[in-house]
């Protein structure tokens, strides 16, 4: 996908109306590079933002902090955004993330929901993470073959509220592999979570219809699942399949992905050109090398907060701590950590995207993935910020007009009452949310209700 993939959201709104100038004024700018936060007003005209202009009042709060913003507009139509030393911060962007994944308790029963109620709860999922911060999102899987693609096009068109959305397909899986929930007694596609394929060219064929239905990305299983009784470490498809597939989906300007927990599986993702590695809990040196030597092709998303939640968090669900599957996660878990840990001190893209979507990690917590990287892998708070914007908009391939607050580029941006450098912990809290802007509009606007209104001059 090129760096223009999401370009339908970019230009001008075709109405040949002038959209009001925003201004946000006194804001502490954490611009997601990296780099120290620094006072400044900053404008958004249409859908960008205009300027950034610096002030020398450094990077502390002002007297006013925690009463809340003020906002208004003048009679010439620009309004204004009193941010009072707020944090002005860029939207949150999901590298892992399934809006067709309906809360429920286990992989199966995902695909049990009937299509006419799957479509509606995937336009109420886009709006709740649209809610929590996250602008924009990796379309890492769909539980039937044109959910994500409705769901991507619905949001970009502006019918229904929800962030830029990649749109994927259901994952290809092996005959007998993760995604393969058929019973041996009972061989109906409609159970699968996945779409079965066995030889190249089933591969070549699905690939192939999954283009034709719209997908931005091919999600190929090449290791399994302790849930679904196929350990991660375990491995599926040829060599020749796995070529097959990248080979297709290239042929056609589409992106790959891999559900690939295993080395081996981590290996194959570098042998063939598949950019986007979800979860790569098991590695060894060897592997870590290849990925370092080609870490500006790669992103990995490892998905913690599945591990984390189905070890520790799922017992009201039936799956208890203490038995061979929450002992199996647990295992993973420290072998992740430990993973995580060596990419990102070798320098290699880690991102937030914890799987969210399940009875025991519901969308709308998907800002705890910041708290779990820095709380278990050991990023600083900037370093699990820089993962969830200025490398999601690279992951998104609009990394030179998303996840930064620069001059020129998308205006998706969080207004936040509070410093996430001190606890990232309150991106959790939405009422410490105080804005959510996309595209240069509110979704969620201040409340004139914190403060006076303060009219612009």
């Amino acid at each position: 996908m090129a760096e223009s993939g999401f370009g339908g959201w970019g230009g001008s709104s075709g109405n040949g109306r002038t959209t009001p100038e925003i201004v946000f004024t006194n804001v502490r700018v954490l611009d997601g590079t990296g780099q120290q936060p620094f006072t400044a007003d900053v404008t958004v005209a249409g859908n960008r933002i205009k300027t950034i202009a610096r002030s020398g009042g450094g990077s502390g709060y002002g007297s006013s902090f925690g009463s809340g913003s003020s906002w208004g507009s003048s009679a010439s139509g620009r309004h204004t955004v009193d941010g009072r030393g707020m944090t002005l911060m860029p939207g949150l962007i999901d590298a892992h993330l399934h809006l067709s994944w309906n809360n429920a308790p286990g992989v199966n029963p995902i695909q049990m929901m009937p299509i006419e109620e799957h479509m509606l709860n995937c336009v109420y999922m886009a709006k709740t993470v649209l809610d929590a911060g996250f602008t924009a999102g990796y379309g890492a899987a769909a539980a039937k073959p044109r959910l994500d693609v409705v769901i991507r096009d619905a949001i970009r068109s502006g019918k229904v509220p929800g962030p830029r959305y990649t749109a994927a397909g259901p994952e290809i899986t092996a005959l007998g592999g993760l995604g393969d929930a058929s019973l041996p007694h009972i061989p109906h596609e409609g159970l699968n979570l996945g779409i079965v394929v066995c030889g190249v060219e089933d591969v070549r064929r699905k690939v192939r219809e999954l283009m034709k239905w719209g997908v931005d990305t091919i999600k190929i299983n090449l290791s399994g699942e302790e849930i679904a009784g196929m350990g991660g470490e375990e491995n599926q498809f040829t060599e020749e399949e796995v070529a097959c597939a990248v080979s297709e989906a290239k042929m056609r300007g589409r992106r790959v992905a891999a559900h690939a927990r295993s080395k081996e599986s981590v290996q194959r993702c570098i042998k063939h050109g598949i950019e986007i590695i979800y979860h790569a809990s098991y590695t060894d040196e060897q592997t870590l090398d290849m990925l370092e030597a080609n870490k500006d092709k790669h992103f990995v998303a490892p998905g913690l907060a599945w591990l984390i939640n189905t070890a520790r968090n799922a017992a009201e669900y039936g799956i208890k701590p203490g038995t061979p599957l929450t002992d199996a996660y647990e295992r993973e878990l420290e072998h992740a950590i430990d993973s995580m840990q060596k990419m990102h001190k070798r320098g290699i893209r880690v991102l937030i995207g914890g799987d969210y979507g399940f009875a025991w990690t519901p969308h709308g917590t998907n800002a705890k993935d910041l708290e779990y990287f820095v709380d278990m892998v050991g990023f600083s708070p900037m370093d699990a910020i820089r993962a969830g914007t200025y490398y999601g908009g690279q992951i998104m391939g609009m990394g030179n007009e998303l996840g930064q607050i620069k001059e020129g580029y998308l205006a998706d941006m969080l207004l936040v009452d509070g410093d996430p450098l001190t606890d990232v912990k309150m991106l959790q809290d939405p009422s410490r949310i105080v804005a959510i802007m996309q595209d240069g509009k509110f979704h969620k606007a201040p409340n004139p209700d914190r403060a006076p209104l303060r009219m612009s001059a």
